[in-house]
């Protein structure tokens, strides 16, 4: 049987995403999960389920021609069924760039991911990147 905590569930993810391996990331998503995107940008609110999910980190990749990054930088930290991970994460496009750090919050129940909060440190800039909603 494969662990199920929430360290072991954020690990899988992160290790998937880290991969390029998203069919494997989005397996550890639940049918209801609910992501909520930060910013007044064209990607910001609450996006539900698998397929929601999908459609914004797709969408992303067509904004960002392909090169939306996102890597860990520190120790998850878990209380219960929350874990935070602190990361960095980059794009270009023809007009401008990004880089900078975040935190991943993600809730985990039953061996999946049921909610995702983002922090970015610097919400202005993330927002001229995808570009205003």
């Amino acid at each position: 049987m494969t662990d199920q905590t929430p360290a072991a569930v954020t690990a899988s993810y992160f290790d998937a995403l880290g991969r390029g391996d998203v069919p494997a990331a989005m397996a550890l998503l639940s049918p209801d999960v609910v992501w909520h995107q930060p910013g007044s940008n064209r990607f910001s609110g609450d996006h539900s389920g698998i397929d929601g999910v999908g459609s914004l980190l797709g969408g992303m990749m067509e904004t960002s021609q392909g090169t939306f990054q996102l890597a860990v930088t520190g120790r998850a930290m878990v209380n219960g069924e929350f874990v935070a991970v602190p990361v960095r994460f980059s794009g270009k496009r023809t007009d401008v760039s990004m880089d900078m750090s975040g935190v991943d919050l993600l809730t985990i129940r039953d061996g999946k991911i049921v909610e995702v909060r983002l922090f970015s440190a610097d919400g202005s800039a993330e927002d001229t990147f995808w570009g205003h909603a």
